[in-house]
């Protein structure tokens, strides 16, 4: 038995969701649909443009694997996140959040000077979301905040994709994983945006190296790592670097690939308000289920009752009430 059912690698961030409209994007020159990072200035002057706007999420930590382990927790996996955060409120926060989850950190170095890394989730009506990045002190995160004992304590680690933007993040995620390889530890990963895909490839192999167990991404993600429109051929292509993998489909559901057949998971037919997490809810159910004894097919399942219903109402994550109900529904046995 291992202490932990994942462990979880990625940036900290403390999330803020605001409402606006196309217009609001064209205006302030924010590319719809994609993470896009930017500096401390440039955060500023979006929060003052944004002055007014009605913020429907409260302030959370965040992150998409930090999202996901915190899904993975609240779904009763026990679960531990590499961050790296600055001695400041939001800082605080961010550890005080992941705490009260029940999620174990790794030990933070409060004497290094900066600010804790800030997302500004900017959600149009249709649904989407369109992130603007300030890495922060974040972007430093290095090998240093790889906990190697916590990793050979886990059934899985789980590195995000968006390291790949940070020489020292990208080094850390190789050293997670050539660490968990070395232990027998299952290693999942994420490709976590297009702009990922189609601008830090070569980084991106670096992460994965020989290949991983368990790789998730949406359809654009998929099409784009192949460089076609075909599912089935990018279908082909990601089953050359995992194992296994899932692929999120939006309003047509997911595909998940348990290493011999190929699982078609249907949609949930629901009324999407918000679509930010979606994907990081799919993947923390998912590892919750597949580290506690489910299937494949039965991991899927619940991964796309959580992220439908995610997407219902404001913020990546799922009130405490809402698990349980959810838990039956997908594993009525």
């Amino acid at each position: 038995m291992k202490k932990y059912h994942v462990y979880g690698i990625g940036a900290a961030l403390v999330d803020t969701e605001i409402q606006v409209n196309d217009q609001d994007l064209k205006d302030m020159a924010v590319e719809k649909g994609l993470m896009t990072l930017v500096d401390e200035a440039r955060q500023a002057e979006l929060t003052e443009l944004l002055a007014g706007h009605a913020v429907y999420a409260k302030q959370a930590s965040g992150g998409s694997v930090c999202n996901s382990i915190f899904a993975a927790s609240c779904f009763g996996a026990s679960a531990f996140f590499s961050g790296k955060v600055a001695d400041d409120d939001n800082g605080r926060f961010f550890l005080s959040d992941l705490q009260a989850a029940g999620v174990d950190c790794v030990d933070q170095n409060h004497g290094d000077m900066g600010i804790t890394g800030k997302c500004l989730i900017l959600i149009t009506p249709d649904a989407e979301r369109s992130m603007n990045t300030n890495l922060a002190i974040s972007e430093s995160l290095s090998v240093q905040q790889v906990d190697k004992q916590a990793i050979a304590d886990s059934q899985y680690l789980y590195i995000e994709g968006y390291l790949v933007t940070s020489d020292s993040g990208r080094a850390a995620a190789i050293t997670a994983r050539q660490t968990a390889e070395s232990q027998g530890i299952k290693t999942a990963i994420s490709l976590s945006d297009p702009g990922m895909v189609e601008f830090f490839r070569a980084g991106l192999e670096a992460m994965i190296g020989d290949g991983v167990d368990l790789l998730f991404c949406n359809e654009d993600e998929a099409k784009g790592w192949a460089d076609t429109d075909n599912i089935d051929t990018a279908i082909a292509k990601i089953k050359q670097i995992a194992k296994t993998f899932a692929i999120t489909l939006g309003a047509n559901g997911s595909m998940v690939f348990d290493g011999e057949q190929l699982i078609q998971i249907a949609p949930q037919h629901v009324q999407t308000i918000d679509s930010n997490g979606a994907g990081d809810m799919y993947a923390g159910a998912f590892l919750y289920a597949i580290s506690n004894g489910h299937s494949y097919r039965q991991a899927g399942a619940l991964a796309g009752l959580a992220s439908a219903t995610v997407v219902t109402q404001y913020g990546p994550r799922l009130m405490p009430q809402q698990h349980g109900p959810l838990l039956s529904a997908a594993f009525p046995d």
